[in-house]
């Protein structure tokens, strides 16, 4: 991720959801969305519709409109796409988030450690999240040792182009993650910290029961735009030839020429799962915040 890519960074769609009706495109796409993925996944032979097989046929849908046909025709193999798109952002982010704490701990709290940090974070911020998975991939060749490991490309277990594009997007997402966290850290008032010394606790202990869960309270906001960001830029996994979304809408397009039909169909699927995450992280904010404190209203 490129210092000019972090510049365009912009918090994510957030669309009320309160209840009722509002609820219903949601339930639709991710009700749609999971009966393809449980179908063509999950289901053995002969069971359901066969992989990439519309569930209506285009053919009934084509008098009404020939564009909805055409939707309903490539819909499954976007679906499979989606898939893998949804699978690397979830895991990346997770892990990420579990190496961005102990990174960011380390830039704050730490002596020694704090170089190491700084250094991780401004080599992976300061350069292209591309020309690190090129590294990953081309460079150390990882894929040549994960395609030795048990069951990968067996089955629903991805291949080796797959896990490197996890590794590569956790470790820039712990980077980015890890400022979120930090800028977090420093938000909470000294005292906080001060009093946990107080009353006994070691260093660790203050920071982990003390200003930590305040921290990441504050972090919730930073942390739903890298959420967004992630699901937006795991497109560039398809150079390292993950059929992602983007991939298979780029695959589809090659064999049909409609590149503009297919490219909208896969930008409504990333503006779909982008306002999904961006609800479920403002319903995440909303559930843990400390009244008074971490939200701008009630500051």
């Amino acid at each position: 991720m490129s210092g000019a890519q972090e510049d365009f960074r912009t918090p994510g769609i957030e669309v009320s959801v309160r209840g009722g009706i509002e609820l219903v495109p949601y339930a639709v796409f991710w009700g749609w969305l999971l009966s393809r993925w449980i179908n063509d996944f999950l289901l053995p032979d002969g069971m359901g519709v066969p992989d990439g097989t519309p569930y209506l046929d285009p053919a009934v849908v084509e008098p009404v409109s020939e564009s909805l046909a055409f939707a309903v025709r490539y819909l499954p193999e976007l679906a499979a796409g989606a898939w893998a798109t949804v699978v690397i952002t979830l895991i990346s982010i997770t892990l990420g988030f579990l190496l961005a704490v102990p990174v960011s701990v380390a830039r704050v709290y730490g002596q020694g450690t704090a170089w190491v940090a700084l250094v991780f974070t401004e080599l992976i911020r300061g350069t292209p999240l591309l020309a690190q998975l090129f590294v990953l991939y081309y460079g150390l060749q990882l894929s040549s040792w994960i395609r030795e490991l048990p069951l990968v490309g067996v089955g629903i277990v991805p291949s080796q182009a797959f896990w490197v594009a996890i590794i590569g997007f956790t470790i820039n997402s712990a980077a980015y993650q890890a400022e979120y966290i930090r800028s977090a850290l420093l938000s909470v008032d000294r005292g906080q910290y001060q009093a946990g010394r107080a009353i006994g606790f070691s260093k660790l202990a203050a920071i982990r029961h003390v200003v930590l869960p305040q921290a990441l309270r504050f972090a919730i906001p930073g942390w739903s735009n890298e959420l967004v960001y992630l699901i937006k830029y795991s497109s560039l996994a398809a150079f390292i030839t993950v059929p992602e979304l983007f991939e298979m809408g780029r695959q589809i397009a090659a064999d049909n020429f409609a590149y503009t039909s297919i490219f909208v169909l896969v930008a409504l699927f990333y503006l779909a799962i982008i306002i999904s995450a961006s609800n479920v992280m403002g319903l995440v904010e909303r559930r843990v915040h400390i009244p008074g404190l971490g939200r701008g209203t009630d500051r």
